[in-house]
């Protein structure tokens, strides 16, 4: 079914395509359809820009059998979050009369949003180098020795975050470079203060190829060992099933007592991880 003009409306449809329409017009549903039903005719809509390219509601309604009213209900809700902007519809050869159609695009943050299959490729490439050091031992060092590369340039801007602030500060500036990397992080006090501090990592970018490769993990942890010029603890990792990576940073003056530090801690104290250890990136349960 085709409609004629941005400006025709029919009834307002519910938020899934539904049975086919009827020549009379588009099937009449329940006006307020459940949220997952919106959420998912909303990724259908996303969906169809990326595969298209810019699109505006007349040609979304048509690709999706939804009424334009129902589709300019989810553009309006895509551009309140970010996902799509509206555009200026490109028009080839004589120009018409009347305000040009607006075209709806994918923003950045809507194109990361879809599932590029990054993960899977960053995956096989660690596995590709691993099996071409011979696999085994030799492969699992050549992994370490990519991991801790890849964050030589990228600990350098923490670095410098991190030596500009006081002592006391450096576990804090390190959070907030992080943050501006992508992993939420945070600085708080350990349940014993006295003994030091943990820093929070929300969200981990590399979270699902970490879960086989750890070195990963394990190249981040050397990296806040050397920038904070201390042992760290790694409590938990997100890669290993925890909710948020957490570090522990142990204050001046209670490095010789590291066991008992852990113990503090309330985590898992019978296993120490270090930033040399090579369990650094695994959840020492």
């Amino acid at each position: 079914m085709k409609y004629g003009s941005e400006d025709q409306r029919g009834p307002a449809v519910g938020e899934t395509a539904g049975p086919a329409p009827s020549a009379s017009g588009p099937a009449e549903q329940p006006r307020h359809a459940p949220h997952d039903e919106q959420q998912g005719t909303r990724n259908r809509v996303a969906r169809s820009i990326l595969d298209h390219g810019p699109s505006t509601a007349a040609e979304l309604a048509l690709r999706l059998e939804l009424t334009q009213a129902a589709v300019r209900r989810h553009l309006d809700a895509l551009a309140a979050e970010g996902v799509v902007e509206p555009r200026e519809k490109r028009v080839y050869g004589t120009r018409g009369r009347g305000r040009p159609a607006k075209a709806f695009a994918l923003t950045d943050c809507g194109r990361d949003a879809f599932d590029q299959a990054y993960d899977q490729l960053a995956t096989d490439a660690l596995r590709w180098i691993a099996q071409s050091a011979g696999g085994g031992e030799e492969g699992e060092a050549a992994v370490a020795a990519f991991a801790r590369a890849r964050l030589a340039e990228q600990a350098e801007g923490y670095r410098k975050a991190v030596e500009s602030a006081e002592p006391e500060d450096r576990t804090e500036a390190l959070a907030k470079a992080l943050t501006a990397d992508g992993y939420a992080a945070t600085a708080r006090s350990a349940p014993n203060p006295q003994l030091g501090e943990q820093l929070c990592q929300h969200h981990c970018p590399v979270a699902h190829v970490a879960e086989q490769y750890p070195q990963l993990c394990e190249a981040e942890t050397e990296v806040f060992s050397r920038l904070l010029g201390t042992h760290v603890q790694r409590l938990a990792t997100i890669a290993h099933g925890d909710g948020v990576c957490t570090t522990f940073i142990p204050k001046a003056g209670s490095i010789s007592k590291r066991g008992k530090a852990a113990h503090h801690t309330g985590e898992h104290p019978t296993r120490t991880t270090t930033a040399s250890a090579s369990t650094a990136g695994r959840n020492p349960a």
